[in-house]
């Protein structure tokens, strides 16, 4: 038995001297698997990152597309009066640039003659004397204006813009009392009343001269009022230069039947 686990143990020593296979490659497997995850997460956040690229600019472009495609049709006249936008486009402008309610059309300065005649009394009111004339020159100023507030209306036909303005109205007339020139023109007797009578009418007689004057300055009042649309359509609108420019005042009507009439209205 001893001979026996001798050859035994002589076996075990010559298997254990036997070359063994290779023995599978555990580290590189390792060393594989954090590269493949890392490249599949960036491709995962790249892709995500993409399409939040993609939503933010869709949702930024449709918004400026519709706001461009919208101002490219306000930016012209027509698409101006389609969408019914004019009157306002226009009292937004005028009053932005004249910093008030009034757009002026004219200023007239003239030198004004007013004249005043009484017959004093004397002995208790009972005798009469001679007529008193006296008159008074005076350098005057109007300025004449439009109402932004009032009712502007505004028609396109073809190539023309029709402007339908309020009426023509005037400031305070600006009288120059330093320049005030007094005169008796006829009488003697009580000339003193008569004189300071008409001193206390001026104020009330310039008005009535301003609207007298009316006729004078409405021509000018319809230039003005045109050049002033006409620049408004040329800063407001692309093809504001190729449009001719009315306008007509709202009281016109009235000027117009009382001169076939014979009544005048201004």
């Amino acid at each position: 038995m001893d001979e026996g686990r001798a050859k035994m143990g002589g076996m075990s020593e010559r298997l254990d001297l036997m070359p063994q296979g290779p023995e599978p490659p555990q580290g590189r497997a390792s060393v594989r698997s954090p590269w493949a995850r890392t490249i599949l997460w960036v491709g995962v956040i790249g892709m995500l990152v993409a399409a939040a690229v993609y939503a933010f600019k869709a949702c930024v472009e449709t918004p400026e597309r519709i706001i461009r495609q919208a101002g490219a049709t306000l930016s012209t006249v027509a698409g101006a009066f389609q969408r019914g936008v004019v009157s306002n486009a226009f009292f937004s402008y005028a009053t932005t640039l004249t910093n008030h309610l009034r757009l002026q059309v004219a200023t007239l300065s003239q030198m004004e003659v007013f004249t005043r005649q009484e017959a004093p009394l004397t002995g208790f009111g009972t005798i009469p004397l001679p007529d008193v004339v006296v008159e008074a020159r005076a350098p005057v100023h109007y300025t004449y204006y439009l109402d932004l507030d009032g009712e502007w209306r505004f028609v396109l036909e073809n190539q023309v813009v029709s402007v339908h303005a309020p009426r023509i109205r005037f400031n305070k007339p600006a009288v120059d009392v330093s320049a005030i020139a007094y005169e008796v023109k006829r009488g003697f007797l009580k000339t003193d009343g008569v004189l300071e009578n008409l001193k206390r009418t001026i104020s009330a007689l310039v008005v009535l001269r301003a609207r007298d004057n009316l006729p004078l300055v409405r021509e000018t009042c319809r230039v003005q009022t045109a050049a002033f649309v006409e620049r408004w359509l040329m800063h407001s609108f692309t093809d504001g230069r190729e449009y001719v420019v009315k306008v007509r005042f709202a009281d016109e009507a009235e000027v117009e039947r009382g001169a076939r009439e014979g009544f005048p209205f201004e």
